[in-house]
């Protein structure tokens, strides 16, 4: 067991995201110590990806970029992807993408679909998905990702962004191996 402490950059300065990342892993409780860093990278994807593909694209490049100075470094990304049979014809999810200097380590959270007038706004006018819950009327909130989030509002509380996003990370620290190397700094470093 290491005395150091794990250094897990996170590719965003949303506090929703540096919470979920915080959260997933400290529940997964293989960290004996880690702080968790922020930092302001760019994802290399539109604002509001709409595939599957951008989506994960955009959390594997937020992880990457983040990862200087680090053990390990996450990136969270939501997007839009293709589902046939449902209302829109689109869910969203989460990916995370976990970097540890070598391989990704990908997990996605529950996807869920977004109101109809939603997924147009941002499909046929580009809008963020932030801005069509404004426009749509669901939201007057403009920092709705750094609050509640669109999961938020549609399950009335019951389940939040910082949950939701975690669930990604959980699902990420699956592939990470049962035996972590020791961290690359000592403590305080």
């Amino acid at each position: 067991m290491t005395t150091g402490r794990y250094r897990i950059h996170v590719g965003s300065t949303n506090p929703i995201k540096l919470q979920a990342v915080r959260r997933a892993v400290d529940e997964w409780g293989r960290f004996p110590a880690f702080e968790v860093i922020g930092r302001d990278v760019p994802s290399g994807v539109p604002e509001q990806p709409t595939s599957l593909d951008d989506t994960i694209r955009g959390a594997i490049a937020r992880a990457r970029h983040a990862f200087e100075g680090g053990d390990l470094s996450v990136g969270l990304e939501d997007g839009l992807m293709r589902v046939p049979s449902t209302q829109s014809g689109y869910m969203n999810v989460c990916a995370c993408a976990i970097f540890d200097g070598r391989r990704d380590h990908l997990g996605l959270a529950s996807a869920f679909e977004y109101p109809l007038d939603v997924v147009r706004l941002v499909l046929d006018e580009g809008l963020d998905v932030t801005q069509a819950f404004v426009k749509a009327g669901l939201s007057d909130n403009h920092r709705l990702g750094a609050a509640e989030g669109a999961i938020g509002i549609l399950t009335s509380g019951r389940l939040t962004r910082t949950e939701y996003a975690a669930q990604a990370v959980a699902m990420a620290l699956i592939h990470l191996p049962p035996t972590l190397p020791s961290p690359a700094r000592g403590e305080g470093t």
